[in-house]
């Protein structure tokens, strides 16, 4: 689904039987990039043309220059994260491309998107977003080893290993650190929540990790999220608190399919 900073939609499409309609303002652009001859060809292993693939990008180009909005049931094969990229990075302006799974999100930040971007030389930045609990918190982490409390032999070695990665990460994100499970306990231990974050008035305010990535999010062309954070901005939006999401010129939804489940945990 690609919504262009708009609403949820009213259009559709089927990216196998897409209507041509008249030619975009990108098509020969598109033809060109997706093409044996293109740049994502030596970039992209076994890369073959493929008309659905290419159709689809076109009409997600059209629907970026027309701003309005498009919903693209793609099937497997279709290669459909390329094309959304391409005329995202090219043409997308400000963009928020949201998915429905964690895993999917830092495939899309740390893979499919330096891939494309390398190879059609975009000069975009591009910023990773996730909730708050998947930050770890100087704060917490801080009181909890001073605490020392913890009996179980899980807990104080997956201690020890967070107090390692603290030391070394830019990000502070948890799934960074394989060596902790993401289930782990000690996570809800050294993680804050909405309702024990400090603020500005704590004395790690300026190193939180949490603060960096939002502000990264505020000045990248290209932001990832997930579904649970973009409605959580929605409903936080809609409250005049705050904001967690920059404005965008275009919002994609990968993995559209999961936006009602998750959208009713908010509204």
């Amino acid at each position: 689904m690609l919504a262009p900073g708009a609403p949820l939609p009213a259009d559709a499409a089927n990216a196998g039987e897409l209507d041509a309609g008249p030619a975009g303002k990108y098509d020969a652009d598109i033809d060109r990039l997706f093409s044996a001859m293109g740049p994502l060809a030596p970039a992209v292993g076994a890369f073959s043309p493929r008309r659905s693939q290419t159709d689809m990008a076109k009409e997600i180009a059209r629907a970026i220059a027309d701003q309005t909005t498009l919903i693209a049931e793609a099937g497997t094969g279709t290669g459909k994260t390329f094309a959304y990229l391409v005329p995202a990075l090219l043409w997308g302006g400000k963009t928020i491309v949201s998915t429905g799974t964690k895993n999917l999100q830092d495939q899309l930040f740390l893979r499919d998107i330096p891939t494309v971007r390398a190879a059609l030389r975009a000069p975009v930045s591009v910023a990773l977003l996730k909730g708050r609990s998947n930050y770890v918190c100087h704060y917490h982490l801080e009181r909890t080893m001073q605490n020392g409390r913890m009996t179980s032999r899980d807990d104080i070695g997956h201690l020890r290993e967070i107090s390692r990665f603290i030391k070394m990460t830019s990000s502070g994100d948890k799934a960074e650190l394989a060596k902790v499970p993401e289930t782990a306990s000690i996570w809800n231990l050294v993680t804050s929540t909405r309702d024990t974050c400090m603020g500005a008035e704590c004395q790690y305010y300026q190193d939180c990790f949490v603060m960096k990535a939002r502000r990264e999010a505020q000045q990248a062309d290209v932001v990832v999220v997930n579904h649970h954070l973009f409605f959580a901005d929605v409903a936080l939006k809609d409250t005049g608190v705050a904001e967690l999401l920059p404005s965008a010129n275009t919002i994609i939804f990968d993995e559209a399919h999961q936006l009602p489940d998750t959208a009713t945990l908010f509204f």
